[in-house]
């Protein structure tokens, strides 16, 4: 199987500069709905299924190559290389947004600039370092994942969407956790909660968009900026906005957000 079947991978818009959505743990991308019309009026847009999510099979996972955050990275390049990109744009959400920064660090031509939403480079709290969660959290975290995954899902998507007041959206991420492979899920909920990619941050050469939630209980807003501090080149926008999903609950701003920053680089 070709890599663009392997992933999933759809195009759609006829802009002259391609925009590459890579969605989040245990999400496909159908995630992206909500901002792709809008995207896809001005750019290329170009979605794809990490493997075991989505429409792209878990046949092609490797615990091997999948079992570090550079293997899913690898994944991205490919993708890259089969349709040729050059000085592309990287919109990633949760622990895509380090994924592609590994992409770009590795190969550094693919993308012109990288755009993170609700980052998180460490999500164990370490020394003066607060990621949000403490090593005993992050256990319970995944024995739960490892035991009961569905569970897992009815416990931890109303605490990583918020907004109560709008359950559809919870329900809508639970079951999108429980159709992603349950192997797949367990070990990349490993290795996404267990990472460290802090000392990558300074490594990366192009110029970089923040998006962070105000409230966000997975990548919490001082992460956000942590992550803006450390980046040698970014920009930081804080939304009004709960969760740590904004592009499906909160849109609009996280779309004025991408828009405002992509007509700043058009190289």
């Amino acid at each position: 199987m070709d890599v663009l079947r392997r992933h999933n991978v759809t195009v759609a818009g006829t802009g002259p500069r391609t925009l590459l959505l890579a969605h989040g743990y245990g999400c496909d991308q159908t995630m992206w709905r909500s901002v792709t019309p809008a995207l896809e009026a001005k750019y290329r847009v170009v979605l794809f299924d990490h493997v075991g999510h989505g429409k792209a099979p878990a046949s092609h996972f490797s615990a091997a190559r999948h079992g570090t955050l550079a293997g899913y990275a690898r994944d991205v390049l490919e993708i890259c290389a089969a349709l040729d990109l050059r000085d592309a744009i990287f919109v990633g959400h949760s622990v895509s947004a380090i994924i592609g920064l590994l992409a770009g660090i590795e190969e550094p031509a693919r993308f012109s600039a990288l755009i993170l939403i609700g980052p998180s480079p460490r999500y164990i709290n370490d020394g003066a370092y607060v990621g949000g969660f403490t090593r005993e959290d992050i256990d319970g975290l995944l024995e739960l994942l490892e035991t009961n995954p569905l569970g897992w899902a009815r416990t931890f998507a109303p605490v990583i969407m918020s907004h109560a007041e709008r359950p559809e959206l919870a329900a809508e991420l639970r079951d999108s956790f429980c159709r992603t492979d349950p192997e797949v899920a367990r070990h990349f909920g490993r290795v996404t909660f267990l990472s460290d990619n802090r000392a990558d941050l300074s490594r990366v050469t192009q110029p970089c968009l923040v998006i962070q939630c105000a409230e966000d209980a997975i990548a919490p807003r001082h992460v956000g900026e942590y992550v803006h501090r450390h980046l040698p080149d970014s920009e930081l926008v804080v939304l009004h906005a709960s969760g740590h999903c904004p592009h499906v609950s909160d849109p609009e701003p996280t779309l004025a957000a991408i828009q405002a920053f992509l007509g700043k680089h058009r190289g």
